[in-house]
């Protein structure tokens, strides 16, 4: 499992951070002091101190003395009440949530502090010209680059999101306790602040009483990009085009955006029956709203900056175009008097009565209390009805150009204050607008009757254009922006309450580029008019907000298992009487399909009633058909294993698209969606290149990807399942040979590719820091473009502050680029492949008559393990097997190694390779594997991420399990494991060179020590409460006292799965 710390773990001082985790321990234990008392609190620090000597003696190698100090300390806890082991519990996890979040702080100071930090832009770019890459080189691999960051639901995430919050605020303080200048009473005020949030931490619920739906999943995800991303990406990229002026003389394009964002959250059906064409469509929209949202609070910014009268000449026709437009057009609203005229004449448009909040500060300036700088709409979704509009909010394009850009919002601010700003422009009492159809209709119309012949007389008393003296052109053209993100964001509201709205695309943007245009004028206008530096502020990050987010903030990939796709086409051809498409052989597959892609009708007759699991596919369809490219990315086919695979999710898109495209009378808006298999298994991995040469080898799908895709075939690997189905080790050699096949398939034929990576959070599921994780795969497979899955709680890790998430984005990059440009060294000889081959069979071997052949495992791992209470933690909407089977086989890779985690026993990450690493050895290759170490940076990354995992793995702790929790007639099945695990550590140290576990590594180690002290009884209260509960299954606290230390576990691991 991957530790947040271990990409820039050597970052870390030491001396700040023992300051800072003195401090917030200090203050915790003052809230529980008077939170439950005096007499408890010497409990809780009489547990900490015999865990701290236990760990001491066990470190100075007194293994006797440790042994007895822990028996005592179980002795200790197995005495305890319930309520006692709850409130103990509670308490070791806060204690362990604190020190991560100043872990995660003085990285992120220790970054700030350095001069020169190691694998930033700056000093990749560097590197590279120094090895002879020419700065043109440089700047066009940089322009080219496309790396795509797909979030996920995926259930590792434990904390909610209440919590969450309150510990970034806590991050915040700590940042600001930083300051030099801090007084006396300031740093008072600071320490009050931390006692409160400190004692809400306390005084809230930890867990989740219910699960949440698969629309709450997404809404986390747009949270993410609201609070961090969207001020992260223009920092980012202002890094990006500041290191490129440096080295080679010329700064990034405006528009060129070398990362976007992609999301599974609402659109990752594989085996989620919560997920529904339904909460597609409706996360899809929701999204969309978002993003105009957010450019609307932008816009408005930009608005009270952009003040000067100065433009260039196509601005100013821009400009004075608009206001012509405005006075042309029929008002719906009350007319303006004279007075507001003038105003108007004067000034270009009204300015409202006070700035918004945060206006003064500049666009990269970080919030510091964990909340917006603006007040936050209400999201429109299921069950909500559109907020009441004053006159203003229903009004016309003239609205946005005269009016205070704040008023006639109903907003809700973070204190959950509601303010109705109502200022109209006359005296009389505003009217509320119903969002309903017929309603808003004929109240327009009474309206307009009621204003025939103002308009005409307004006209007369008002000057003509080139009498109107002093408009400010940027406000007028950026008031109209507004207006028409206002109108496109009220029409989707209208949508996601299937409401009938108007589709004329004059009033609405489609596309970014409809937005980006008056922004690039605004922007060339200003840097025309001898004011660059006003527009390489707020309105060049807009600009670069808008090319990286677009209209829809993440493009949400579809996915789907191969097999509802089959049962899909079983229904039809049965229908159509051709048989039953699942049991014709593949070559007859793929002849129907392509005979059917050729031609130009719909397959599917529109009177076909089929089975409900079937509709939701074929309704799944439509919904990308009518949304299209512009809110969708990737349809993902999960166990892929043929050509057909693909071309069958081909035909019933082709197919829907035409369905839709004929009820709507006019083409589908955007284009089709890239259809990616997803290869998963050992078997379909070995199996991934010939898939690809075949679909290649068919002309129709090759015409398709040329035209449609760029030429550009994409190819998701999949590293949970083939970890869990093989082991790590051989899963991570077949990854290795299935990109460097598929690569090989892709050259022969002329086509581009992009390798899709679905890394999990945890290490057993593929996870790993980030540039160690790039930089080893296979020589060619990331040639400028990369797509990459960042999972549960690893989201929040790497995303959910600015800071973190500026330095994630510039890994990303530089790593890339590094892989294109100088891609890692293949094994020097064909030797070193043959010695990974046999590691690979005997690891496997080992793993395999482990998991799967022996006949007492499966009880085995359900009683060392919570792995059955891990249902109860609602941290996910999806179920945790793909089917009913009690089996390892369908058991998901995410509770497989969350379950193991939580014993510290770690098992799915290496199981089998002390058995393959020895074998090798005891044939006297070990001198050639230490080479391979120290040459291949595959094999490297490979041993050093195993040898980082098995330095968190704890054999007394996972042996405590072992004694209390499982049958006598089992234990010896452990006992055996633990063996297994020795000589693991054994032979990676062999291998490794190294003296003692991460010793390569050792502020890790040092983090991890540091952590034991709460981390240890907080497994021995797990086994206590496990022990108790087994007994007793329906007693709710016990159960809650477990998911406390579930909690508390995965906090100190730093990771779930």
């Amino acid at each position: 499992m991957t530790d947040t710390t271990d990409d820039i773990a050597e970052e870390i001082s030491f001396q700040s951070f023992d300051d800072d985790c003195r401090l917030l321990g200090s203050l915790l234990n003052d809230v529980l002091q008077r939170e439950v008392g005096s007499n408890f609190m010497e409990k809780v620090e009489r547990n900490r101190v015999l865990a701290q000597s236990a760990c001491t003696m066990r470190a100075s190698g007194i293994e006797d003395t440790a042994e007895l100090l822990e028996k005592q300390l179980i002795s200790e806890i197995s005495d305890m009440t319930l309520e006692e082991a709850f409130t103990l519990a509670r308490a070791f996890s806060h204690y362990l949530n604190l020190m991560g979040i100043a872990e995660t702080h003085h990285r992120l100071r220790k970054a700030q502090n350095m001069a020169h930090m190691s694998g930033s832009c700056d000093d990749i770019f560097n590197q590279l010209l120094q090895s002879g890459v020419s700065p043109e080189e440089l700047y066009n691999a940089v322009c080219k680059q496309e790396v795509e960051i797909v979030l996920t639901a995926h259930p590792t995430q434990i904390n909610r999101r209440t919590l969450q919050y309150k510990h970034i605020r806590i991050a915040h303080l700590l940042d600001y306790n930083d300051r030099p200048d801090l007084g006396y009473e300031d740093r008072e005020m600071l320490i009050e602040d931390l006692v409160r949030e400190i004692t809400s931490i306390w005084q809230t619920d930890e867990l989740r009483r219910q699960k949440p739906t698969a629309v709450d999943e997404a809404r986390a995800g747009l949270n993410i990009v609201e609070q961090s991303l969207w001020r992260a990406v223009p920092h980012y990229l202002r890094r990006v085009s500041n290191a490129l002026k440096k080295h080679t003389g010329k700064s990034l394009p405006l528009t060129c955006t070398p990362i976007k964002f992609g999301s599974w959250m609402g659109g990752d059906r594989d085996g989620n029956p919560n997920v529904t064409a339904e909460v597609t469509r409706e996360v899809a929209l929701l999204s969309r709203w978002m993003a105009f949202d957010l450019y609307i609070r932008e816009v408005d910014s930009l608005r009270f900056e952009l003040s000067m009268n100065r433009c260039s000449d196509s601005l100013s026709r821009l400009a004075h175009e608009i206001i012509e437009k405005v006075d042309r057009s029929e008002s719906w609203n009350e007319p303006l008097n004279r007075s507001q005229s003038k105003t108007y004449s004067q000034s270009g448009a009204a300015l409202p009565s006070k700035l918004p909040e945060g206006a003064y500060l500049p666009s990269c300036t970080e919030c510091k209390d964990g909340e917006s700088k603006y007040p936050k709409l209400v999201c429109p979704g299921t069950g909500y009805m559109p907020l009441n509009r004053q006159d203003g909010k229903a009004a016309s394009s003239s609205n946005t150009l005269f009016q205070d850009s704040d008023k006639n919002l109903c907003i809700t601010y973070g204190n959950g204050t509601v303010a109705n700003s109502s200022y109209s422009p006359s005296a009389s009492t505003p009217r509320t607008v119903s969002f309903s159809s017929g309603q808003l209709l004929s109240q327009k119309k009474l309206f307009a009757e009621s204003q025939m012949g103002r308009s005409s007389f307004k006209k007369l008393l008002e000057p003509s254009l080139p009498q109107r003296p002093g408009i400010a052109p940027y406000r007028i053209v950026l008031g109209n922006v507004k207006d028409k993100l206002m109108k496109t964001q009220r029409r989707l509201e209208l949508l996601l309450e299937d409401l009938p709205c108007e589709h004329d695309a004059g009033d609405y943007y489609e596309t970014a580029d409809e937005l980006l245009e008056p922004l690039l004028m605004c922007y060339e206008s200003l840097q025309s008019s001898g004011s660059g530096v006003l527009a390489d502020g707020r309105l060049a990050d807009l600009i670069r907000r808008v090319a990286t987010f677009r209209m829809v903030l993440m493009k949400l990939d579809l996915r789907q298992e191969s097999a509802r796709h089959a049962e899909t086409l079983d229904a039809i051809t049965s229908y159509l009487d051709m048989g039953i498409y699942s049991e014709w052989d593949e070559e007859k597959k793929l002849d129907f399909l392509s005979r059917e892609l050729k031609g130009k009708r719909p397959l599917v007759p529109p009177t076909i009633k089929v089975a409900a699991d079937v509709r939701e596919v074929l309704d799944t369809f439509r919904v990308a058909a009518t949304l299209g490219s512009d809110s969708f990315g990737a349809y993902v086919i999960s166990m892929a294993s043929n050509a057909s695979d693909v071309l069958a999710v081909e035909l019933l898109q082709k197919d829907a698209r035409l369905a839709v495209s004929g009820e709507l009378g006019r083409p589908c808006s955007g284009g089709t969606l890239r259809v990616v298999p997803l290869f998963e298994t050992v078997k379909d991995l070995r199996g991934a290149g010939a898939v690809i040469r075949k679909l290649l080898s068919i002309d129709w799908y090759r015409e398709h990807i040329i035209k449609n895709h760029n030429g550009h075939q994409e190819v998701m690997v999949g590293y949970s399942d083939s970890g869990k189905d093989a082991g790590r080790f051989t899963a991570a050699w077949e990854l290795y040979k299935a990109q460097e096949d598929v690569v090989a398939a892709c050259n022969e034929y002329g086509i581009k590719v992009t390798l899709f990576h679905g890394r999990g959070g945890s290490i057993g599921r593929g996870g790993g820091p980030t540039y160690l994780a790039i930089q080893s795969q296979p020589p060619g497979s990331v040639m400028g473009t990369l797509r990459s899955t960042e999972q549960g709680e690893m989201v929040q890790a790497k995303f959910g502050l600015p800071q973190t998430a500026v330095r994630q984005l510039e890994v990303y990059t530089t790593a890339v680029l590094l892989a294109t440009m100088r891609p890692p060294l293949p094994p020097r000889e064909e030797k070193w492949r043959n010695l990974m081959e046999e590691i690979s069979k005997i690891s496997c071997q080992s793993y395999r008559s482990t998991v799967y052949e022996n006949p007492e495992f499966l009880a085995y791992f359900q009683e060392a393990t919570p792995q059955a209470e891990l249902g109860f933690l609602n941290i996910g909407s999806r179920p945790t097997r793909r089917k009913s089977s009690t089996g390892i086989g369908h058991l998901r890779a995410i509770p497989w190694v969350f379950a193991w985690t939580q014993t510290r026993f770690v098992l799915p990450v290496w199981l089998g390779v002390g058995s393959g690493l020895k074998g090798v050895c005891e044939k006297g290759h070990k001198e050639d594997l230490i080479a391979m170490y120290k040459e291949w940076p595959f094999f490297q990354s490979t041993i050093d991420l195993i040898e980082m995992v098995l330095g968190k793995a704890d054999i007394p702790i996972a042996k405590l399990y072992d004694e209390v929790l499982v049958s006598p007639s089992r234990q010896e099945l452990g006992a055996e494991l633990r063996r297994e695990l020795m000589t693991t550590e054994k032979y990676v140290l062999a291998v490794t060179g190294h003296e003692k576990l991460s010793q390569n590594n050792r502020i890790l180690r040092r983090l991890i020590e540091s952590r034991l002290p709460f981390l240890n009884p907080m497994n021995m209260l797990q086994v206590e409460i496990l022990k108790r509960l087994r007994r007793d299954d329906d007693n709710a606290k016990l159960r809650d006292a477990l998911l406390i230390t579930i909690n508390g576990i995965a906090a100190g691991m730093r990771n779930t799965g």
